[in-house]
């Protein structure tokens, strides 16, 4: 069983999916340079959460799987490698793309995306953070929610909002879009307050993806 597991693709994409993936790179900068990454984030709601984004294929290393499909690459950290074995990117009948994963999540508690570290939940009861959280449920979740997906407010820190993006949407997942051309644009249009927005589930930049308050 373990080898025929490891003679699985680590991810198939749908035609479907290429071609959408393709369309959606041929707006970025340096297009033939990017393949499409896909790596588990954490979990959430007993799921796996996704970081999916365009980034330059050149940049794989030892131990990154990196697929071939057609005219795009696809590369998945090592990281994930193991927990997405199998999966198959898709398109659902809405034209949003999703993720089918056959492998379980470890158990709860243990994910990225899950509360701890010992780190206490951040204070989200004050106005900027309430409009915050009231763009989000009104103009941002039931726009990605046909798609799986939904944006959380973690903290708020001086001009900075800190979310966490989550759910089985890949089309969603697509961060950089995501949060420049969709999320960033609500908040900093209807709270000016607000000058930057952090994804948390984006946990390239370290090891720990988990938000800390900064200390006073």
């Amino acid at each position: 069983m373990a080898e025929n597991r490891a003679e699985q693709p680590v991810l198939t994409l749908t035609d479907e999916a290429r071609r959408l993936v393709v369309d959606l790179r041929a707006d970025e900068p340096n297009a033939g340079e990017l393949a499409l990454w896909v790596e588990i984030s954490g979990v959430s709601g007993g799921t796996f959460a996704y970081d999916v984004y365009f980034q330059a294929a050149s940049d794989a290393g030892p131990g990154d799987a990196v697929m071939a499909h057609d005219d795009l690459s696809v590369v998945v950290p090592a990281a994930s490698v193991d927990q997405l074995r199998g999966a198959t990117l898709d398109v659902d009948a809405e034209g949003g793309m999703n993720i089918k994963n056959p492998n379980p999540p470890p158990a709860a508690g243990l994910g990225p995306s899950s509360p701890g570290m010992g780190a206490p939940p951040a204070d989200l009861s004050g106005p900027v953070a309430q409009r915050v959280m009231q763009v989000l449920e009104q103009q941002i979740n039931p726009a990605i929610a046909a798609h799986g997906g939904r944006a959380d407010l973690v903290a708020v820190e001086d001009d900075t909002a800190y979310l966490r993006l989550s759910g089985g949407c890949a089309g969603c997942g697509l961060a950089a879009v995501t949060l420049s051309q969709g999320i960033e644009v609500a908040i900093f249009e209807a709270i000016p307050e607000i000058t930057k927005v952090v994804d948390v589930t984006d946990h390239a930049a370290g090891t720990n993806p988990y938000y800390e308050p900064a200390k006073k």
